[in-house]
C-alpha cells in the first residue's frame, strides 16, 4: 500500500471516516504520522472549543472575583480555588462519575458521558478557573489613569468596559494567557488516561500512539512523533497568539509595544 493510499484510508479515521479497521502488520512511518495525525484532530476539537467558551467565562469569574459584592465574589473565588487546587486528572474522573450518576436518573445525560461532550466540559471549566485568575490580575494591574480618564470623556458602565477596561485587561493578560492556551492543548493529551472512553475506537493522537507502542514493542517512533505534532501545534498557537497581541498593542507607539515572549509551563 502507497503511502498516500495510507493518507486516504486513514487521515480521518478518528472522525469515522474512512478505513474502519486498523492497520494489523507492517506499520510502516506513514501509517503512524497518518494515524496520529488524524487522532490529533480531536486534541484540536478539545482545545479549541474549550478555550473559546473558556475565555468568556474566565472573564466572567474575573469580574465576578472583583466585584465588591460578597454573593457574586465569593462562588468566583470558590470557582477559581477548587479547579485551580484540584489536579485535572482527578476532575475528569469526577465529572465521569457524576455524568454516569445522572444519565442512570436522566437520559438527556447520555451524551456528556462521552469524551466528546464531557471531557470537554472539563477541560472548559478547568481552563476557565486558570484564566480567570490571569483576568483577575490584570484588572488589578489596570492603571488608574486610564479609568479615571474614561470618566473625564463621560464614559460609564458598559461602555467604559468594553472600550477601557476590557481591551487594558487583555493587553496585560495576554502574555500569559498565551501560556495557559499552550498548556490547555498539552492537556487534551490527559484526555486518553481519563475515564471517558473513546467511542468506536475513535482516540486522539496519544489513542494511536499507544496503539503502535503496544504493537511494536517500540515507543521510540510513535511517541516522538506524537511530541512532534504537539510542538507544531504550539507553535501555531503561538503564531496566532502572537498576531492577536500585535492588534491589542496596535494604539501603541512601535518603541513602547512589549515584545511578546511567551514562555512554556514546565511545572504548573
Amino acid at each position: 500500500m502507497s503511502c498516500w493510499q495510507t493518507v486516504q484510508d486513514y487521515a480521518l479515521r478518528s472522525l469515522g471516516i474512512g478505513e474502519r479497521l486498523l492497520p494489523r502488520e507492517g506499520y510502516t512511518l506513514c501509517e503512524h504520522f497518518t494515524l496520529i495525525g488524524s487522532g490529533l484532530i480531536w486534541n484540536i476539537y478539545f482545545g479549541v472549543l474549550a478555550l473559546f467558551f473558556g475565555f468568556f467565562l474566565a472573564t466572567t469569574v474575573a469580574l465576578g472575583k472583583a466585584s465588591k459584592n460578597r454573593l457574586i465574589r465569593k462562588p468566583s473565588e470558590w470557582f477559581i480555588f477548587i479547579f485551580r487546587g484540584s489536579p485535572l486528572f482527578i476532575q475528569f474522573f469526577f465529572f465521569y462519575a457524576l455524568f454516569l450518576s445522572l444519565k442512570s436518573r436522566f437520559e438527556i445525560f447520555d451524551p456528556f458521558t462521552s469524551a466528546a461532550i464531557g471531557a470537554l466540559i472539563v477541560l472548559f471549566l478547568n481552563t476557565a478557573a486558570y484564566s480567570g485568575e490571569i483576568f483577575y490580575g490584570a484588572l488589578r494591574s489596570i492603571p488608574k489613569g486610564d479609568v479615571e480618564a474614561a470618566d473625564a470623556y463621560g464614559f460609564t458602565g458598559w461602555t467604559r468596559f468594553r472600550r477601557i477596561i476590557w481591551p487594558t485587561m487583555l493587553r496585560l493578560a495576554w502574555p500569559a494567557y498565551t501560556n495557559e492556551a499552550i498548556f490547555l492543548f498539552h492537556a487534551t493529551a490527559l484526555v486518553f488516561f481519563s475515564a471517558f472512553p473513546a467511542w468506536q475506537q475513535r482516540g486522539d493522537a496519544l489513542y494511536y500512539a499507544s496503539f503502535f507502542a503496544d504493537k511494536t514493542f517500540n515507543p521510540f517512533i510513535p511517541y516522538p512523533i506524537f511530541a512532534f505534532y504537539f510542538i507544531l501545534l504550539s507553535l501555531s498557537v503561538i503564531g496566532v497568539f502572537a498576531l492577536i497581541n500585535r492588534r491589542l498593542n496596535r494604539h501603541m507607539p512601535k518603541e513602547y509595544r512589549a515584545r511578546f515572549k511567551p514562555r512554556m509551563n514546565l511545572i504548573r
